[in-house]
């Protein structure tokens, strides 16, 4: 299979990039297709033009679009901050995932544009798990990125990995997750 990998994290010795490097492997040793798009080695600009709002993309947008096209699986790794993604993620989606191109309306009825696409979306934590059960935020991560980004442009959502408390876990709790990520990775 064609898997794309949108990555977000600006450090190479996080565990974020750990799930990236066990991931790759994982797939590519399944014999799957992999590209990945790191958003900040990329430098990726988040910030949405005014001409883009409008429907006109230029050529690194293009080139992203191309990459959802092609692929089968599209795998996004990030952190959540501050309840949500990070802002560069949040830009990817805002200036990639465009009208036209992602989604659109029919007769007032809005139609997701990248149907057949799997979406696997996978994300550290700092807090614990339970914390955010108990304020509701769990729910509403799934609501606003699955539902309200990857499920309304079509996509099929497969998994929503969390791992929790990734700042106080230890060695073998970390090793844990990676095998994890090592069994996923083809799964989709």
């Amino acid at each position: 299979m064609k898997h794309l990998i949108i990555y977000a994290h600006p450090r190479k010795e996080s565990f974020n990039h750990a799930i990236l490097e066990t991931s790759v492997r994982g797939l590519r040793q399944k014999g799957h297709e992999v590209v990945v798009r790191d958003l900040y080695a990329m430098k990726f600009q988040p910030v949405i033009s005014s001409s883009e709002i409008l429907g006109g993309v230029g050529e690194d947008i293009e080139q992203e679009q191309e990459y959802l096209k092609w692929a089968e699986v599209i795998t996004f790794i990030y952190p959540i901050w501050w309840t949500g993604l990070p802002a560069i993620v949040k830009g990817y989606i805002e200036r990639v995932f465009s009208y036209g191109f992602a989604y659109r309306y029919v007769n007032g009825e809005q139609k997701g544009m990248l149907k057949g696409k799997k979406a696997v979306v996978i994300n550290t934590l700092g807090k614990s798990h339970a914390e955010y059960v108990a304020s509701g935020m769990d729910r509403a991560l799934l609501l606003t990125s699955d539902k309200g980004i990857f499920e309304y442009c079509g996509m099929e959502v497969q998994q929503h990995v969390f791992f929790e408390s990734v700042p106080s876990s230890d060695e073998a709790t970390r090793t844990a997750w990676l095998q994890q990520i090592e069994e996923l990775a083809g799964k989709n």
